[in-house]
């Protein structure tokens, strides 16, 4: 087989595989679907098959290392924060692996691509019931380490005296702790004081005490909270 007809087969290899990858992600809705996965897959396959085509100096793992950190920078941009929750890493992290695959495929290495690939697929379809379990524990057990966001929007002048509440009942609580607190211009007429409460254990039942006597404040005209595993 001639130079061009091997990288030929290897860059379709590497865009079926991507195309692949691409497609269970693009069933589930997620940022990165089937056109991003394969193009990242084919644009891998390109980068390293271009050091195939040089006779005297062919060196694919010298290319491969540029696509990983390549990959790094469009795998941070999928990575989003919203409040606590951090979203995209699985995004992320399937970005990488097709860049993986692209690689292996690029570089001669189909079979093993091919691996890699079912390896994706596993882990997407095989452990999302495991991680769906996980999740459904962990919303009612009671032994979880737990984040809590309260929220708290009173008057603009009114601020010190919900951190001054916050601070003293959160304190004298022996399984709290204040983390971070901050203000916030909600409105013209209203300021959020946000607060981030630790415990070592599931504890919504101090939560709502909490939220009781922030509500017995008259200036308080908002109080919500939430929670997350830490």
């Amino acid at each position: 087989m001639t130079g061009f007809a091997t990288f030929g087969v290897n860059i379709a290899a590497a865009l079926l595989l991507g195309v692949l990858i691409g497609l269970e992600r693009q069933w589930r809705q997620h940022t990165a679907g089937l056109r991003t996965n394969a193009l990242v897959a084919l644009g891998a396959a390109l980068f390293v098959g271009l050091s195939t085509l040089y006779e005297q100096e062919s060196s694919p793992t010298r290319i491969a290392a540029q696509v990983v950190s390549g990959l790094g920078f469009l795998g941070g941009g999928v990575i989003l924060r919203e409040g606590l929750n951090v979203r995209g890493l699985n995004t992320a992290a399937t970005i990488w692996c097709s860049g993986a695959v692209g690689s292996l495929a690029g570089a001669g290495f189909p079979l093993e691509a091919l691996v890699g690939t079912l390896g994706v697929l596993s882990i997407h379809l095989g452990l999302r019931p495991v991680t769906r379990w996980i999740d459904r524990r962990t919303k009612t057990s009671m032994d979880v380490e737990t984040l809590y966001t309260l929220r708290v929007e009173t008057r603009p002048d009114h601020d010190a005296r919900i951190r001054h509440i916050l601070m003293r009942h959160v304190n004298g609580h022996d399984k709290l702790t204040l983390q971070g607190i901050a203000t916030d211009d909600a409105s013209p007429d209203r300021t959020a004081v946000i607060a981030t409460i630790y415990s070592p254990d599931r504890n919504d039942r101090a939560m709502e005490e909490l939220v009781a006597r922030l509500s017995l404040e008259p200036d308080v005209k908002l109080v919500s909270w939430q929670r997350q595993a830490a």
